[in-house]
């Protein structure tokens, strides 16, 4: 993909993490305000002018944001080759979670940016096969 569209939304949460291989306070649980933004890319527009519909995106990021609303991110994500869930491994998370839905919808890639404050951000960016999976990754 040499150029491409882009449209994007983001939500908020408040929820729960640990970093047990951190110091002081961040090895025990404690709660971030998270920025959930997703970026989607698309090489050319549909037949109406749009990346994907702003609805749909919204739709799925608000249903997914829900389930994250209040939880201990450690249960939810659980990430098996990590020992806690960084801003890096929860973008990944919602990146499987939104990759079917953004395909289906004609998206050639998604990005997810997981701000954890005003000035620091964890993210995940794959271009997404027809089927939903991820053909291309990078942080």
């Amino acid at each position: 993909m040499s150029g491409a569209f882009e449209v994007g939304t983001s939500m908020r949460i408040r929820a729960i993490h640990r970093l047990p291989w951190g110091e002081g306070p961040e090895r025990e649980p404690h709660a971030h305000e998270y920025r959930i933004e997703v970026i989607v890319e698309r090489e050319g527009l549909d037949g109406r002018g749009v990346v994907i519909d702003l609805d749909i995106l919204e739709a799925e990021l608000e249903a997914l944001t829900a389930q994250l609303q209040g939880q201990d991110l450690d249960a939810v994500v659980a990430p098996p080759e990590a020992d806690g869930v960084t801003v890096e491994i929860l973008a990944r998370w919602v990146h499987g979670r939104l990759a079917g839905p953004i395909a289906c919808a004609g998206a050639d890639a998604l990005c997810v940016r997981v701000w954890e404050s005003a000035d620091a951000f964890g993210g995940y960016r794959a271009a997404v096969g027809a089927d939903g999976t991820a053909r291309t990754s990078s942080a």
